[in-house]
């Protein structure tokens, strides 16, 4: 097992890699609503988010073998849905490209504008700096999400950079579609971010196996999303420290990115342990009308998360 920089380096092929258009017509056809899973079973999980489902949520779950890609669990993997600040690995993704490239610097210092203030999370906008490294930016997107870095960076790279690059990797049902904003009126785009579960499983299988445009890259990426300090939704039932997880406890290892908004929770993540290792993908869009219906979606979350823990150990 590697720590945040060097996640993966014991899997073999670092190949280039982009996600097949034909990868659905090529795997087995199943019924809409049917659970894909092996031994053990992930029994709870489907119980618990099929549940959700009964009560109008909207649910996608995939999670794939590390080492082999292979399908392990899957339910409604392909729909589309809000994924909040997930998408943020998109951007994540250009800019760790363009360092590898030299077209950016460590270095570069960027001012944050008033045009790119926001809200919510984050925490450059508590803090005095008003300008700040590109990598450190990073950083910050990595392990709080900050929604101030974020538009700072997109102002840096561009929407459609992010975009063309998504595309690239072959990523037709997942994408950034806008920067943060406060609030979201009729000119722009409805969500952050969308995704289906299979596309974001697959997202963190390549960067583990170091495919996403390069070794450096990829390994880059996974440096920063190590930071993640959320680990209240699927990675709340791995036992970690929210606040210092990059390195090997109890024989488990992970790295994850969460979204969190108004009716929409999402998780996509990595986890290792001493049997074996999974990348996994979770959305969930619901009625968030009372406390009692949010907690359930956290439940049945972290049962998820359980069931993941369960498969490594």
């Amino acid at each position: 097992m590697a720590g945040a920089g060097g996640a993966g380096h014991d899997l073999v092929n670092d190949a280039p890699l982009t996600r097949r258009r034909d990868a659905r017509a090529a795997s087995p056809t199943s019924a809409r609503h049917a659970a894909v899973t092996r031994d053990p079973s992930f029994r709870p999980s489907f119980r618990a988010l099929g549940q959700l489902a009964y009560g109008g949520a909207r649910v996608s779950v995939a999670v794939l073998e590390l080492d082999s890609g292979q399908p392990i669990f899957a339910v409604d993997e392909r729909i589309v849905l809000p994924t909040a600040s997930i998408g943020k690995i998109l951007l994540l993704v250009e800019v760790s490209a363009r360092l590898t490239e030299r077209r950016l610097s460590d270095f570069a210092i960027v001012d944050r504008e008033p045009r790119d203030a926001v809200a919510d999370s984050g925490i450059w906008r508590h803090l005095q700096a008003p300008a700040m490294p590109i990598s450190d930016l990073a950083a910050l997107v990595g392990a709080t999400s900050d929604n101030l870095a974020t538009n700072v960076l997109l102002r840096q790279i561009g929407l459609d950079a992010v975009r063309t690059r998504t595309e690239q990797l072959g990523l037709v049902r997942t994408a950034l579609l806008d920067v943060v904003r406060d609030t979201r009126g009729p000119d722009h785009a409805p969500q952050l971010s969308v995704g289906s579960a299979a596309e974001l499983s697959w997202l963190f299988h390549a960067l583990m196996h170091g495919q996403i445009i390069d070794r450096q890259t990829s390994d880059r990426v996974l440096g920063w999303l190590s930071l993640n300090t959320d680990l209240s939704l699927v990675a709340s039932a791995f036992g970690r420290d929210p606040l210092s997880h990059q390195g090997v406890e109890h024989n488990t290892w992970m790295i994850n990115k969460t979204g969190t908004d108004v009716g929409v929770r999402s998780e996509a993540g990595v986890l290792r342990g001493p049997r074996a290792g999974l990348t996994y993908a979770l959305s969930v869009q619901f009625d968030d009308r009372d406390l009692a219906s949010r907690l359930r979606v956290l439940d049945a979350m972290r049962t998820f998360g359980l069931d993941l823990l369960e498969w490594v150990h």
